[in-house]
């Protein structure tokens, strides 16, 4: 058995700002900076010893992982966050609230240049499996987003487990278990920066 911890980005300027951000990039706040140190310190004094890490290509990712550990990390398309097509950059309460368990749902954002929901849980899912199906990765790091985590764990919890997590606060870190025999993981908990 291994362990993914998967952790979303610390806050950004558009997260603050209540804006669309997938495609799109914003820089970390100085709110965003502090939690992924603390969320750093705190895995360190919890024993976890990465012995690799990999990020999203986008900035904001790749910010976080630089504060959380000094491992040398890889930058992979795969773990982007969702593209939200025309919605990018505009304000959140434009965006659906999703249910998972309306079929349309999968493809609004499609029309406007987007991404689908199937699409995201895709690419997250065979780029996550491909690290952790490398022999010598047996405890992992991976940063990614808000959106793009959740299709990732829609993927292995039942809805009506996945209904009960209403949010993935910036630099939450998501433990799972990967087992090699039958490549399908298991989500164990979430550490939630406000509450460490």
């Amino acid at each position: 058995m291994k362990d993914l911890y998967l952790m979303r980005h610390g806050e950004t300027i558009f997260n603050q700002r209540k804006l669309v951000q997938g495609a799109v990039d914003s820089p970390l706040t100085k709110s965003g900076i502090q939690d992924a140190i603390k969320m750093g310190e705190y895995l360190k004094e919890q024993g976890l010893n990465f012995d690799h890490a990999y990020t999203s290509t986008q900035e904001r990712a790749s910010d976080t992982l630089e504060l959380v550990t000094k491992l040398p990390y890889k930058r992979l398309k795969g773990l982007k966050e969702w593209n939200f097509g025309l919605f990018e950059a505009q304000a959140d309460y434009l965006l659906p609230k999703f249910t998972f368990t309306d079929p349309a749902e999968a493809s609004f954002f499609v029309p406007y240049g987007g991404e689908s929901s199937m699409q995201v849980m895709d690419r997250m899912t065979k780029t996550i499996s491909q690290i952790m199906a490398q022999p010598d990765n047996q405890q992992v790091l991976v940063v990614s987003h808000g959106a793009a985590i959740l299709m990732f764990l829609a993927k292995w919890v039942p809805f009506t487990e996945l209904s009960k997590i209403t949010d993935l606060p910036n630099c939450c870190v998501l433990h799972f278990t990967y087992d090699t025999d039958t490549n399908k993981f298991t989500f164990v908990k979430m550490i939630d920066p406000q509450k460490i």
